[in-house]
This record gives C-alpha cells, structure tokens and sequence, in this order.
C-alpha cells in the first residue's frame, strides 16, 4: 500500500511520517486489498488542548473509506483513526 502523509501548515518531522506510515500498513491484516492511504495532519486553532486533527482516507477497490479525529496528539489521533478504519474495514468485508 501506498501511505502519503501531508502536514498542512507545518512540517512534520520523520518520526511522526514513519510512525503513521506503520500504522496504517498494519490495516493490511485485515483487508489485503487496499491500495492507497492518504493522510492530512492539521492543528485546529481552537483554545481546547486537543487541537491536533488526523484525516486518513484509505482506497479498497470501489471504496473509500474515511476517519477524522481530534486528539492531545498526532500519534493519538492517528491511532483512534487507525482504530476506527479497521472497524469500517471489517464491516466491509461482512457485507461482502
């Protein structure tokens, strides 16, 4: 799977970028299939402590699938997005 990471209005350091890329190479355990991830890391300018945003968007042949959280960090919204995804992942392929 192809995994593109886009920091808007910063710069993401490598740490992050490789930590989100493992993460999301691991939804290929339950769904093989899935052909690219894209990922939209942005600070929301609100005064609440949990202003980090994770979007990732995942295509599945005739798919896509799409979870966007907000957390104290990047690496905790990624995971709670990752989360979500392998939820909608596996509900997918129950209905098929």
């Amino acid at each position: 799977m192809q995994v593109q990471v886009q920091s808007i209005h910063f710069d993401a350091d490598r740490k992050l970028i490789h930590f989100i890329e493992e993460k999301l190479q691991k939804l290929t355990l339950f769904h093989d299939r899935i052909t690219f991830g894209e990922v939209f890391l942005r600070l929301d300018r609100s005064d609440v402590n949990e202003n980090k945003v994770a979007e990732i968007k995942l295509s599945l042949p005739g798919r896509d699938l799409f979870a966007r959280k907000q957390c104290r960090t990047f690496e905790e919204a990624t995971d709670v997005a990752v989360d979500a995804l392998r939820r909608q992942i596996v509900k997918h392929k129950e209905k098929k």
